[in-house]
C-alpha cells in the first residue's frame, strides 16, 4: 500500500518571517519557499536586490548592533512582530594563510556576522513569541562548525560552532514555552557566488568549470552524492522545520551536505 501525505501549499499563511542574508544564495531561495508556503517575509541583507518576493526588505549591515536595530524597528513598525526567524547571514572574510593572519579585528568580524546577529534579532524578538507561546526559529550553521578548513575559514568556523552550541542552549530555555529552535548545517551548496568561485579556480588553473568544481569537492573529502547541494534544497528543508509538520523537532542540528561529512 502506498501512502501519500497531503499538505497544504499555503501552510504558513497568517504567520510573519523574517530571513536574513535574504538577497543571494540560500537567503533568497528561503525568502522564496517561506513566501510560497503563505507566510509574509521580511528579508534583510547588506545589499537590497534587484527582485525579490520579501513583502518588506530592509537593507542593513547586520554585523552591527545598529544595523540589526534598524532592522528590527522597521519590521515591528510594518509588521508588528514576527513568527519565524530564520539567521540565514554570515559568511567569511578573512584573508588565507591560518590563524597568524586573523587580528582581533578579524575575529570579532567573524563573530558578529556568524553568531551576534542571529543572537541580536532572537533577544529582540523572541520575547512577542513567548508571550503569544508559539514561534519557530532556525539558525543556518555549517558543517565547518565539524569540519573546519584552516587556510581562510578558522574564524568562521569558530563563529559556526558557537551558533550550534548557542542554539542548542536557546532551545531548552525556550521549548518548554512553546517556541521551537533547531539549526541547519549545509556543505558545499552551489549558490551564485560558490559558482562564480568555482568560475575563478576553472581560470587560475586553466581547466573547465567541471575540473575545477570536482577540485573544490576533493578539498572537502569529497561528496558521496556526486555535486554540491543547491539553495533550493536547503530553502526546502527550512521551509519544512518551521513547519506544524516538524512540530515534535526541536533542539536539533540537521545536516544538509550530500554526505560529506564522513562520520556518525
Amino acid at each position: 500500500m502506498t501512502l501519500t501525505h497531503q499538505t497544504d501549499p499555503r501552510e504558513l499563511a497568517g504567520t510573519r518571517a523574517l530571513v536574513t542574508g535574504g538577497s543571494e544564495g540560500i537567503g533568497r531561495a528561503i525568502v522564496q519557499r517561506l513566501s510560497d508556503m503563505g507566510a509574509t517575509v521580511a528579508a534583510t541583507a547588506r545589499r537590497a536586490p534587484a527582485e525579490t518576493s520579501a513583502a518588506v526588505f530592509v537593507a542593513a549591515d547586520l554585523s552591527s548592533a545598529a544595523g540589526v536595530n534598524r532592522v528590527v524597528s522597521e519590521v515591528q513598525e510594518r509588521l508588528g512582530g514576527v513568527d519565524i526567524i530564520v539567521s540565514n547571514v554570515g559568511g567569511a572574510s578573512a584573508p588565507a594563510g591560518g590563524f597568524a593572519v586573523l587580528s582581533d579585528e578579524e575575529w570579532q568580524r567573524a563573530l558578529d556576522i556568524n553568531l551576534l546577529a542571529a543572537v541580536r534579532f532572537d533577544r529582540a524578538f523572541l520575547p512577542g513569541m513567548l508571550e503569544r507561546k508559539t514561534g519557530a526559529i532556525v539558525h543556518i550553521t555549517s558543517i565547518q562548525r565539524r569540519l573546519p578548513l584552516f587556510e581562510s575559514t578558522i574564524a568562521y568556523a569558530a563563529a559556526k560552532a558557537a551558533l550550534a552550541n548557542y542554539s542548542k542552549a536557546l532551545s531548552k530555555e525556550v521549548g518548554p514555552k512553546g517556541v521551537r529552535v533547531n539549526a541547519v548545517a549545509p556543505g558545499m551548496i552551489e549558490t551564485d557566488a560558490a559558482h562564480r568561485m568555482v568560475q575563478r579556480l576553472a581560470e587560475q588553473h586553466g581547466n573547465d568549470e567541471t575540473a575545477a568544481r570536482e577540485g573544490l569537492m576533493k578539498s572537502l573529502g569529497g561528496i558521496p552524492i556526486g555535486r554540491p547541494g543547491r539553495p533550493e534544497e536547503v530553502a526546502e528543508l527550512v521551509g519544512f522545520l518551521v513547519s506544524a509538520r516538524a512540530a515534535s523537532i526541536h533542539g536539533s542540528e540537521i545536516v544538509i551536505d550530500g554526505g560529506t561529512i564522513p562520520t556518525v
